[in-house]
């Protein structure tokens, strides 16, 4: 057999490895908070944290704990027993994130807790039908959302790019201008069953949503009795400055949705997904139990390991106070971003460590510096961004996001600013 050195790591992924991911040729080999070493030992500052995952970092003592001490005692059970430590994090979520009554079901990914809401939704609309009695099927997303991409996931994401070439997929699907309230208002009809939304669109651009679209969202739909979920897979778990992503939206603070989904940050780098159902009235039954026995599952959904990391990461971000750190700190980029003027960049808008630089397309087009060769203008950026150590990741064409660790401090911040300015100044030319 071969030895493992006598390849390289792009080779490897050649002749190995599923094309499914633009990669960038960064080989990362360990990490500390907001740092990162590729197999070279060349280091960088760590702005994507893996998508919005890492919350904590990389190698977070908490965590290392946890990998240390669980696994000797349980790492997987059936979903057919109770192991506590499903139970504490599903009241931990319940009591401390969303702050109302409601069950959790676990998953690995944001992807499946979405699938999770859909299948919801679809029980609803046939428990509570419309005033006809037919059963409800229509479920409302926006523009510019990102839900996953499996086959569900995928027909509720209102990006055509993200749909396009996996047709048919599942019917019943409405999309709809973001923050535009009149054409929500417009859209609703008889058919109407349930509405995702994100507080901020992360993969769509950085966009987020207004105190008046978000309230009269919550309004209409309690006036309808149709179903609120929020897909907090991104935007949650402190990312925005709070644990729920929709609090932070000025006014949202008393909403209660009937459904959230939760991913990514929650595991702090370890698969985790969870959902939380509403405790309301759905025909005889609660909301939060249609999904009764053998309705819906996930094998690894819940493991006592992947609980555990959930309960701590979520009691590490109370304990270290970073929901306070991202707060300050997210206002600080985008103050800093527009005090320095950064070349080539038409617009910043974000929420906490969610942050968006709208990249000066026609500017960039006429640079001959920049190396686009048919990439997005933003993948192009974010590569010239690596390779001067600065981890970002695109959005769409023109959109570069920086999504640093929770953990992040202001000197770091300083440093990501430094590299961006040089680079951008160089693409200037």
């Amino acid at each position: 057999m071969m030895e493992s050195r006598d390849i390289t790591v792009g080779e490897l992924y050649d002749q190995f490895v599923a094309p499914t991911y633009g990669r960038f040729p960064i080989h990362p080999s360990r990490g500390k908070g907001v740092d990162l070493w590729d197999e070279d030992g060349k280091h960088f500052l760590d702005f994507a944290a893996g998508v919005a995952v890492n919350s904590l970092g990389h190698a977070h003592p908490a965590l290392i704990e946890v990998f240390k001490n669980q696994p000797s005692d349980l790492i997987h059970c059936s979903n057919l027993y109770q192991p506590r430590s499903q139970g504490e994090l599903a009241r931990v979520l319940t009591d401390q994130v969303v702050q109302a009554p409601g069950k959790c079901f676990f998953t690995n990914s944001g992807t499946e807790a979405n699938e999770g809401l859909i299948k919801l939704a679809r029980r609803f609309g046939e428990v509570v039908p419309s005033s006809s009695g037919k059963p409800r099927r229509e479920i409302i997303s926006f523009l510019g959302s990102f839900h996953g991409r499996s086959t569900g996931s995928m027909a509720v994401t209102g990006q055509e790019k993200i749909r396009a070439g996996f047709g048919p997929l599942m019917e019943g699907f409405v999309h709809l201008p973001f923050n535009d309230i009149e054409a929500f208002r417009n859209a609703l009809t008889e058919d109407s069953v349930a509405v995702f939304m994100e507080a901020v669109q992360g993969e769509g651009g950085i966009h987020v949503a207004t105190p008046e679209f978000v309230s009269a969202v919550a309004q209409i739909c309690q006036e309808r009795d149709v179903l609120l979920f929020f897909d907090e897979v991104q935007c949650g778990m402190g990312r925005c400055g709070d644990l729920a992503g929709w609090r932070c939206i000025s006014g949202a603070a008393e909403i209660v949705p009937d459904g959230v989904s939760w991913a990514k940050g929650i595991g702090a780098g370890f698969p985790i997904g969870a959902i939380w159902f509403r405790d309301r009235p759905a025909g005889a039954l609660s909301l939060c139990d249609l999904l009764g026995p053998g309705s819906h599952g996930a094998t690894y959904g819940g493991s006592p390991l992947a609980c555990e990391i959930g309960r701590v990461v979520i009691d590490t971000i109370a304990s270290d106070n970073l929901l306070s750190n991202a707060a300050v700190l997210g206002k600080s980029i985008i103050a800093q971003a527009e005090h320095s003027q950064l070349p080539m960049i038409s617009e910043v808008r974000g929420l906490g460590l969610m942050v968006g630089f709208q990249l000066d397309v026609e500017r960039f087009e006429k640079s001959t510096t920049l190396q686009s060769d048919g990439r997005a203008i933003s993948v192009a950026v974010v590569d010239a961004l690596s390779e001067a150590g600065l981890l970002t990741v695109p959005a769409g064409a023109d959109v570069v996001r920086w999504l640093p660790p929770l953990v992040v401090c202001q000197e770091d911040v300083d440093k990501a600013f430094g590299i961006m300015e040089k680079v951008l100044n160089h693409l200037m030319k």
